[in-house]
């Protein structure tokens, strides 16, 4: 029986399983859908679809530098306890530095780790662990030299907040510094030139209603021009110097700022990555009284 490519993609779907084990298993068993799950199940392969719901919000980030290119990569599990374990935190290495030869996720996943795609590396991952395990992101920077720092390492070059810093020139320890430094005061952007406008833009709108709503108010109210010409730009100044790594204080010694040090150092900072486990994903939380009302009701 021919295996048609929307058989494989019904299966897939279905049951979680990789691509090429879901042909492999329509192959085995002649097409027949439910056989083809069966097998899958006898494998451990469709393990991964019952999972496929459950928030992975913990998990690990790995970094890796080759010459001048760094790569950070998050791959995420459903409980800390698995960012532990031996074999999973060799699988995100591995795969880690298979990033250091790709330019996206997308390409990341079909890419070779020890000798199947990344993808279906994962797939098994979760058969054998139990978890469910998701390629989140990946993240690169490039430079005449790049330093690498883990926060609360796991293991070497993995742990819960990696930094990777892109230097112009060579690099004689600031760069780990730098890192340091990212990983404490998670600046938004390199500096105020690259800031996502919209960030600046909601940044604005805020720092201007709250001073003239706090002029309104006041017992001796400013005059308007005062407000939009020294007020808020005075206040998004200060915005920047606190949200943008070149003109943060360096928490090494707060008399200069990032800049000012790496340019004492004899490099510039051109590029940086901070990516820490679980950013940005909404955990699905229950309270206690909930969870006694579902169990009862059940």
């Amino acid at each position: 029986m021919t295996i048609t490519a929307a058989m494989v993609k019904e299966l897939r779907e279905s049951t979680g399983a990789g691509m090429m084990d879901a042909k492999k298993a329509l192959t085995e068993v002649n097409g027949d859908m439910e056989a083809a799950v069966d097998w899958l199940r006898t494998k451990g392969l469709a393990k991964a679809a019952k999972k496929a719901d459950r928030v992975a919000a913990e998990g690990l980030v790995g970094v890796a530098v080759a010459g001048g290119k760094g790569v950070a990569v998050e791959v995420n599990s459903e409980t800390d306890f698995v960012g532990k374990n031996a074999d999973f935190q060799n699988l995100v290495r591995d795969i880690t530095k298979v990033a250091l030869g790709v330019g996206d996720v997308a390409a990341l996943k079909g890419a070779s780790v020890n000798g199947k795609t990344v993808e279906a590396a994962l797939t098994d991952a979760i058969a054998t662990i139990g978890e469910n395990m998701t390629l989140r992101r990946m993240a690169s920077v490039e430079g005449d030299s790049v330093a690498a720092y883990i926060h609360t390492a796991a293991a070497d070059g993995l742990g819960r907040i990696g930094v990777l810093v892109a230097l112009k020139g060579a690099d004689n320890g600031i760069g780990k510094q730098i890192a340091m430094h990212i990983a404490a005061t998670a600046p938004v952007s390199l500096s105020e030139s690259d800031m996502d406008p919209t960030v600046v833009e909601r940044e604005l709108a805020v720092q201007t209603a709250k001073a003239l709503e706090e002029n309104a108010a006041s017992a001796k109210p400013k005059p308007e021009a005062v407000i939009q010409n020294n007020i808020i730009p005075g206040r998004m100044k200060k915005f920047f110097e606190e949200s943008t790594l070149l003109n943060q204080k360096f928490v090494i010694n707060p008399d200069i700022t990032v800049a000012q040090a790496a340019k004492d150092a004899g490099v510039e900072v051109v590029g940086f990555v901070r990516m820490a486990v679980g950013e940005g994903i909404e955990k699905e939380k229950e309270d206690f009284a909930a969870e006694v009302a579902k169990a009862l009701q059940g």
